[in-house]
Parts: structure tokens; C-alpha cells; sequence
């Protein structure tokens, strides 16, 4: 449950850009290593509308500004809007931030006219206090060159933190200066340092009195208000103050246009809507510049609109405009978070032929966007790469870095991270525990969990939401709801409110250990302490309703009942004599006592039927009305929901009921189940094409969920078509070659359907005229987390396949999750007679198909892929 927050300071000792040798191959071989993963992007309509002329062009042709295809869905994802904003995020600094920072790019020379004069004053009043400071002005004023010597003494103040004595020094210049227009100039800069500070209020009132003085009425004073809210966030307050500049009739410039569309990102703001701004500002014949694209780069960024940044960074090309580090820093950490990993080492690799080299936020960004997408082997190979050039990693890169040791498992790794991160300068942060508790958490490893937080705080390390999240995740899924409990304690003396993450993790944990019941109660106390939930809690609560053989009954007619707990749990007595007072308290403690009961045999458990199924639509419409997207896992949870349905009819029910919402994605579950296999197959393709984008667990489990229901129910045939898709879409690497079936990754339906597609493809190779392999083999997993090691449901489920169709495997004597046999005995096998008839799977539900379609069904012949 460890996450990476956005880049935060850089603290290498290796500049962003300095001049590093690129390998001549570099580029090449990592393209090669990239080939097995390579997306079929298909990206979303996107368009500035009436864009001008281009104009200087640039000659070449990128890789991000390749015009993107067409099709696709309209563009609708919209950035978490922040909730109240400190002056920098609370701490969490994006690339934005560093950009303004201007790391990564050349400084801009400032215009000063300052004299001598202001020089030796700032001295001055850098060693007076504030009472001294107004004698040092005074002495002082009549060497002072006008406006310029102030502004200077205005902007070093503020650099150095100072504002204090900044209103007072802008204060005393206001009261000595007559000439409006310079009063406004003071007024821009003052207002404009207290924007830089975070001091939102303060600036607010700079301008109000400039305004009702007759000063502030620039376009300059406005412009600097609106970027002082944007910088914290407040992006309301901003185009507030923008419409009222055009009411007073000013006329917006190319920094007023530039304010707006940054504070919007800050803010959240939908894209459509800054795009709309940004289009006034065309239509205004305003030119954006190089800032004003990387403002709007910034809002796809924060939504993971790849399509749209592709799309404007295009449009930046035609322009004619240069782009520099930050600009494709934002265009690949959106790319990144919207999943197209290749596509971003495209774009990353194009940089160096334009005179820009990937610095350490680029490879931050990089590797933090295959960890997440699960490709471990990629970001570690591009860590070795930073190393080889000699870049130095800042805090970000050490934490995620730490991330994917720990999720792997490899915690020796990890720990010489921590050791080098500290070498190098950087302590460990509330980031870095928290990777490494999640780490020790999914491998059990529940007392090194315990010393890492107990460590943790020893340091004066303060744990965070994410760190109690993460631990009482861990205790809970572990067993140890006394644990579990004790830190919930804990966390509630730490002065911390439950949010989003925490409340999901205990729902996940009551819908796992069947009480499903418990959860519901505790999902509808979570919405009224207005804790919104998402799409991750939702999904517990389906894939949890699917689970028929465990469930509790839970919905009467729609309505959520109360929730019943064993008040003799000892646990809940811990959590009463512990006095705890909050309401919300209590509700939580008795969770962990009803998980308690449960563990320890106690907890009452019910099965509903057809029930289940009206719980899961009475869910669904839920997210429907709280506008919650449903997302793949969403969809997988459905189709094992549909799984483990009574009869055909249910199954067919609850996706033709689903349709309402979504017909497109269960159109085409409910077409392959129903047999109208044709006339969703196109749809059916979309969807998968959509799939493809997820990570491969993700898209792994989509494809089992699929093809379990499709078997279960009969609809064979349309099965083996869909795991060969997904073999085709290599959704399981490596699952086959001419000698072994490699099912390990694959449910047991997709396991049964793959190993007839496997056997009807070496039958075409023998009657081809060739020689199998002397040994053939098909692997299925030892089954680890059975409780009879060797037994897993998939080993069984396949050996049963093996056993019922007379194929000659046998299970390995020293491989007890391997089927194996030798080439001569197979070949006999498949030469006779009634194999083929065996092998050719049907549907039990069909209707007339297209001829085209027909030709499929002769699947002794499919080459291999």
C-alpha cells in the first residue's frame, strides 16, 4: 500500500543537466528488451479547437507529436482536485514545482536597474529588526532611485524568506511614491512575493487596498493575484479575480492567460474547461508561449491524460515553439500514469536529438511508471542505466526504487537502497517506511512489519494516514486483529481522521473473511462520516458478493441492515475497556472483533442465492449514482460473481440487468455467454484493445474472469477463442512453445481451454510430417498457498481434464505442479482416431455465425503463435 508522492527536491549532487555521454546503442538495445511489451495504443479524440496556422514548424518528426489515431472514447478523465492546499502541497512538490525551480533549464537573466545604493540598504536591513528597518529607509530615501531600488529590496526580502519586512519596506515606498503607475508596479511585485511565500491572504490584501487606492487597476496587479491564488491551489478564488480583471476592462495578456491555466491545473479544474480558456485566449490573439503549453501539459499530467498531452505537445511542435526538460518531463509523467510505458520510452528516447537530456526526474518518472505498471525488470534496468551515466537520484528515485525491492521481495536489495539513500545524504522518510512495511506486509512477514514501525517512530519518523493504512492492512489480512486494533488506537491518539484508504482496507478485510454483511454496514457509516468511497471499495464489496459459498445476506429490498457482532469477541471487550469515545471508534473496533469471531469460527454466515445478485446490482447502481467509474477489476469481480451464479439464467440476468449501465463492456460478456459470439466479436476487440492498456496482472485476471465464466457455463468453444486472443495480445508471456504449456498465471478455466488449443496444435504439427520434442511438458503450479501443498485447484482441475480426454501425462515425480510425457507416446495418442473429436470444443448455446466466424472452429489447424 506504499505509494511515491510527485518529485520533491532535488538533493543529488549530479545536476539535471550535465553533460553525461550517451551510449551510441543506448537507445536501440532498450528498444529491443521493449518488443514483448508493446502496446497497441488507441488514443482518445482530442483537438484545440480553430488552432491557428503552424508556423516554423519543426522539420522533424517526434515521436510525441506523431499524430494520434482517432478512435477511441471521448475524453472525460478529469484531475483529482486538491483538497486544502498548504502553500506548496503540504509538502508534496510536483514537477511543476521543480520546474519553476528552474532545474533542468537554463535561468532567466534578470532586468535589474537597481543602484548601489539598494544594495548596501538590503545589507542593512538583513542585520536590523524590524523596528530598526523604517530608520534605515528614512536615512536612506533620498539616495533611493524610485520604484526600481524598491522592487529590488521587495524581491530579495522575499528570496530570502523575509515578508515582514517586505510589506513594511513596500509600505514606506507606497506613502513616499505619488506617481500611480509605479505604486502599481510595487504593488505587482509585493503581491507577487506573497503569491511565492504561500501567503494567499496577505497578497489578497496588497491588492484590495491597491484597488481602492486607484493603483492596482493593472493588468499586472491582477495577473499577480491570480498566479499568488494558483500557487496554492486555489483555483476558484483565481478565475474569480480573472473575470473581475475583464470587468474593470482590462485586457488579459499572455502572463494573465498563463496564470489562470496554471492555477487551473493546481486547482483541479476538468481539462475541458481549461481548454476552453485557453482557447479565449487564441481567439483573443494572444500567441501561447512555451509556458502556456506546459501549463496545460501540467493539467493532463495531474489526470493521466496521455492522449491529450500527445495531442497538445503536437501542437507545440507545429508552433514552432521549443520545448525544454520540464515539457517532456509533464508529457511523460502523464504518458506514464495513463500506462503506455512504450510509447513513454519513445518519447524519452527522441530527447538527446534535441539537445535534451533525460535528467533525474526523467528517469524518476520513468521507473516509477513501470513499477506501477508492474514491469520490475524495466525500471531496475533503467536505474542501472542512471547509474552508468552517473546521474544522481534525489529522494524519489530512492523511495521507488525501495518500492519495488520490497513488493518483490527482495529486502537485501532494499535495505543496501536505504544504506546508499543515507550514504548519499538523504534520510528516510515517512515514503520510505512505507514502501518497506508494505513490502514485509505481503510477505507475511508480520514481525519485521512490527520492528519497522516501532523503529519508524524511534527516528521521530511521524507515521502518515498511508503508514496506519498500510499496517492495519497488513495485521488484518494477516489475522492479527488485536494488532490490527491496537494500531487503530494508536492512530486515533495521533489526532488523524480514518480516510478513503484506511476504511477500505478494513472492508476488504471483513469481505475477504466472508462477512459481507459487516462490510456493507461499515461502507454505509464510512458515507456518512462523508468519507467518499471508490472504486477500489466497491470492487471488495462485488468480487466479496460473488463469493456465494461464504456470504453472508446482506440486502433486504435494497437496504443496507445493521450490523450484528458477537459481543462476547474479547476483542471488542479490549476495545471498550479502552474507552474508546468516538462513535466512529466504536464502529471500527467492533469490525476488528467481528473479524476476530470469524478467525476463530464464531461469526454467523449466510448464502443467498439470487439474493447476491440483487446485492451486486443494488452496489453497481450505487457507483452509478456516485458517478464511480467502474474499472476492470470492477469487471473481473462481476464475472466471477457470474461464476459462481446457480444457473445460466442468473448468470445472464445480472449481465443483461448490467447492460443498463454499460452496454458496451457487458454487451459483449452477455453476447459471448448467450453464443451471439458474431455480433460482438468487433466490440468484443475494443474492449480487449482497452485491456491491453492495464498492467499484465490486471489483464491477466480480466481474461480469467472471462474464461471461467464462459466455461462454467458451457460456452467452451468461445473460451479457448478468448484465452488464444489473449495468448495472441501476450497477456501470458511465454505460455507455449512446441514442448511445454506453461498455466500457472491462468484460472482453471483458462487453463482447460488453453491446454485443448495446445494439444490441437502439436496434433497439426504431427500431421504436418514432424518429430515432436522427446519430452513435453504442461505446468501448472505447485499450488503454495493450498493448504495441502501439491493440491492446488488449478493442478487438480487440469489433471482432471488430462484424465477425462485419455491424454498420456503424467504428474512429475520430482515436480508435483508437472504434467509430463515424451513425444512418441503423445503422438500415438493424437493419431488415433477419436482424439480430434476430444480435443474440438463446442458451446452449449449457439446461433447461426458468419462463415468467416465458422472457420475458426477448425482449430487442428491454428499455427503456433
Amino acid at each position: 500500500m506504499a505509494s511515491t508522492p510527485p518529485h520533491c527536491s532535488i538533493t543529488a549532487t549530479t545536476k539535471p543537466n550535465q553533460n553525461y555521454q550517451y551510449p551510441q546503442n543506448h537507445f536501440k538495445n532498450h528498444r529491443n528488451h521493449q518488443n514483448n511489451h508493446r502496446n497497441q495504443p488507441h488514443p482518445q479524440k482530442f483537438s484545440l479547437s480553430k488552432p491557428p496556422p503552424p508556423c516554423n514548424a519543426s522539420k522533424h518528426t517526434t515521436v510525441a507529436a506523431t499524430a494520434t489515431s482517432t478512435t477511441g472514447a471521448p475524453l472525460s478523465q478529469t484531475p483529482t482536485p486538491f483538497p486544502s492546499l498548504a502553500p506548496d502541497f503540504s509538502g508534496r512538490r510536483s514537477t511543476r514545482f521543480v520546474s519553476k525551480m528552474h532545474l533542468g533549464r537554463p535561468k532567466t537573466t534578470v532586468n535589474t536597474r537597481h543602484t548601489s545604493i539598494a544594495e548596501e540598504v538590503l545589507q542593512l536591513a538583513l542585520h536590523n529588526g524590524q523596528a530598526g528597518l523604517e530608520g534605515v529607509l528614512v536615512s536612506f530615501e533620498s539616495k533611493l532611485c524610485g520604484s526600481d531600488d524598491y522592487t529590488f529590496l521587495l524581491r530579495e526580502l522575499g528570496n530570502r524568506g523575509d515578508y515582514e519586512k517586505a510589506i513594511k519596506c513596500f509600505k514606506f515606498a507606497v506613502r513616499r511614491e505619488r506617481r500611480k503607475n509605479e505604486q502599481g508596479k510595487l504593488a505587482s511585485a509585493m503581491i507577487s512575493l506573497l503569491g511565492r511565500l504561500g501567503k494567499v491572504e496577505l497578497a489578497k490584501g496588497i491588492f484590495e487596498t491597491a484597488l481602492s487606492e486607484g493603483y492596482g487597476n493593472t493588468v499586472y496587479a491582477f495577473s499577480a493575484l491570480i498566479s499568488a491564488f494558483g500557487r496554492s491551489g486555489y483555483c476558484d478564488e483565481a478565475i474569480k479575480v480573472f473575470d473581475l480583471m475583464k470587468n474593470y476592462g482590462l485586457k488579459p495578456n499572455l502572463v494573465t492567460y498563463n496564470s489562470v491555466i496554471d492555477a487551473c491545473g493546481k486547482g483541479g479544474m476538468e481539462f475541458k474547461r481549461v481548454v476552453e480558456i485557453f482557447d479565449e485566449m487564441l481567439s483573443s490573439g494572444v500567441q501561447p508561449d512555451r509556458i502556456s503549453f506546459n501549463s496545460l501539459l501540467a493539467v493532463c499530467s495531474r489526470g493521466g491524460l496521455w492522449e491529450a498531452a500527445r495531442n497538445l505537445f503536437s501542437e507545440m511542435v507545429n508552433r514552432g515553439i521549443d520545448q525544454d526538460n520540464f515539457t517532456y518531463n509533464t508529457l511523460l509523467d502523464a504518458v506514464c500514469k495513463g500506462g503506455q510505458m512504450d510509447l513513454a520510452f519513445e518519447i524519452m528516447a527522441e530527447m538527446p536529438a534535441k539537445n535534451i537530456l533525460p535528467n533525474v526526474i526523467t528517469y524518476s518518472t520513468m521507473i516509477d511508471g513501470y513499477a506501477k505498471a508492474g514491469r520490475f525488470d524495466d525500471a531496475l534496468n533503467l536505474f542501472n542505466e542512471m547509474k552508468f551515466l552517473g546521474i544522481g537520484l534525489d529522494r524519489v528515485s530512492y523511495n521507488t526504487l525501495l518500492s519495488i525491492y520490497a513488493k518483490l521481495g527482495r529486502f537485501e536489495e532494499a535495505l543496501d537502497i536505504c544504506r546508499e539513500m543515507e550514504g548519499s545524504g538523504i534520510r528516510k522518510d515517512v515514503v520510505t517506511y512505507n514502501a518497506l512495511l508494505g513490502g514485509y506486509g505481503k510477505q507475511g512477514k508480520y514481525d519485521e512489519v512490527r520492528r519497522l514501525f516501532d523503529k519508524m517512530k524511534a527516528q521521530k519518523v511521524s507515521p502518515n494516514i498511508l503508514t496506519y493504512s498500510t499496517v492495519i492492512d497488513v495485521y488484518s489480512k494477516g489475522g492479527l486483529y488485536e494488532e490490527a486494533m491496537d494500531v487503530f488506537r494508536e492512530f486515533k491518539r495521533a489526532g488523524l481522521k480514518a480516510d478513503v484508504v484506511l476504511y477500505s482496507a478494513l472492508i476488504d478485510a471483513l469481505c475477504k473473511s466472508g462477512l459481507v454483511e459487516s462490510a456493507v454496514s461499515l461502507l454505509d457509516e464510512m458515507t456518512k462520516e462523508g468519507i467518499r468511497p471508490n472504486v477500489v471499495t466497491y470492487n471488495s464489496i462485488i468480487d466479496a458478493f460473488g463469493r456465494s459459498a461464504t456470504s453472508e445476506c446482506v440486502f433486504d429490498a435494497g437496504k443496507i441492515s445493521e450490523l450484528q457482532t458477537d459481543s462476547s469477541s474479547l476483542v471488542i471487550k479490549r476495545g471498550i475497556e479502552g474507552k474508546a469515545t468516538d462513535g466512529e471508534d466504536n464502529r471500527i473496533i467492533k469490525v476488528f472483533g467481528q473479524l476476530a469471531a470469524e478467525k476463530g469460527g464464531q461469526a454467523k454466515k449466510d448464502c443467498g442465492g439470487k439474493q447476491e445478485i440483487l446485492c451486486i446490482l443494488g452496489v453497481f447502481q450505487k457507483m452509478h449514482e456516485l458517478e464511480i467509474k467502474p474499472n476492470v477489476v470492477t469487471f473481473s469481480a462481476i464475472l466471477n460473481a457470474c461464476s459462481r451464479c446457480d444457473s445460466f439464467e442468473d448468470a445472464s440476468m445480472l449481465l443483461e440487468e448490467l447492460r443498463l449501465f454499460d452496454d458496451q463492456v457487458y454487451g459483449v460478456a452477455h453476447g459471448l455467454l448467450m453464443g451471439y459470439r458474431e455480433n460482438v466479436w468487433i466490440q468484443a476487440q475494443s474492449l480487449f484493445d482497452e485491456v491491453k492498456l492495464m498492467d499484465s496482472s490486471t489483464a491477466s485476471a480480466f481474461y480469467n474472469a472471462l474464461t471461467d465464466m464462459l466455461w462454467h457455463f458451457g460456452q467452451k468453444r468461445g473460451a479457448q477463442l478468448i484465452v488464444l486472443e489473449g495468448k495472441r495480445r501476450q497477456v501470458w508471456e511465454n505460455v507455449w512453445s512446441n514442448s511445454c504449456l506453461d498455466l500457472h498465471l491462468m484460472s482453471s478455466g483458462a487453463a482447460r481451454a488453453m491446454v485443448h488449443a495446445w494439444l490441437l496444435n502439436i496434433r497439426s504439427i504431427v500431421f504436418e510430417g514432424h518429430e515432436l520434442p522427446k519430452l513435453l511438458s504442461i505446468l501448472t503450479g505447485w499450488g503454495k498457498h493450498s493448504k495441502v501443498v501439491g493440491d492446488g485447484a488449478l493442478r487438480r482441475a487440469v489433471e482432471a481434464l488430462l484424465i477425462g480426454m485419455g491424454a498420456p501425462f503424467q504428474l512429475g515425480k520430482c515436480n508435483l505442479g508437472r504434467f509430463v510425457s515424451t513425444g512418441p507416446v503423445v503422438t500415438a495418442w493424437l493419431r488415433e482416431s477419436g482424439t480430434l473429436r476430444l480435443l474440438v470444443l463446442h458451446d452449449d448455446r449457439t446461433h447461426p455465425e458468419n462463415p468467416r466466424f465458422e472457420q475458426i472452429s477448425n482449430l487442428q489447424t491454428l499455427p503456433l503463435l
